[in-house]
């Protein structure tokens, strides 16, 4: 298992995997193209993945633009194995690295998604849109939470 800065060349892989969720579906899976995933990854923040035996199993992409988490999945069968906390600090980390004094993110009620994000200690702060819980954390907290020193 190794996990490293995704490329543009892992996009197909992003895709199948962000393909593969039971929660949080894609209404139109057309909604999120490769170009999208490209600009995230190369123009508007970074993003990690998960790699076991040269397949990508989970990915994490955050946006430094919108000051948001865009994305974080994994395939349903490695779910519960501590790969999604492993890329949830891995992108925090380097998010927070960069200046950026606080991040949000909506996910979906009544999911994994968001008991992850419970237990994660991200802040509940109302809603998203219409249907989707918004959390944030800031830097601050991370740090803190982590043990590392502030700045």
């Amino acid at each position: 298992m190794e996990f490293r800065e995704a490329s543009i060349q892992d996009i197909p892989q992003i895709q199948i995997v962000r393909h593969s969720v039971k929660e949080n579906v894609l209404s139109n899976p057309a909604l999120v193209t490769n170009e999208d995933c490209k600009e995230f990854l190369t123009e508007r923040g970074k993003g990690w993945v998960c790699d076991v035996d040269g397949e990508v199993v989970g990915f994490a992409i955050a946006d430094l633009k919108d000051n948001n988490i865009w994305a974080l999945f994994l395939k349903p069968e490695f779910e519960g194995k501590g790969i999604g906390r492993q890329l949830h600090q891995l992108m925090l980390d380097w998010y927070f690295a960069n200046g950026k004094e606080n991040v949000w993110l909506g996910t979906s009620p009544n999911t994994r998604a968001e008991k992850f994000y419970r237990k994660m200690e991200w802040s509940e702060t109302g809603l998203h849109g219409t249907k989707e819980i918004k959390f944030e954390m800031t830097k601050q907290y991370w740090l803190a939470k982590n043990n590392k020193p502030t700045s």
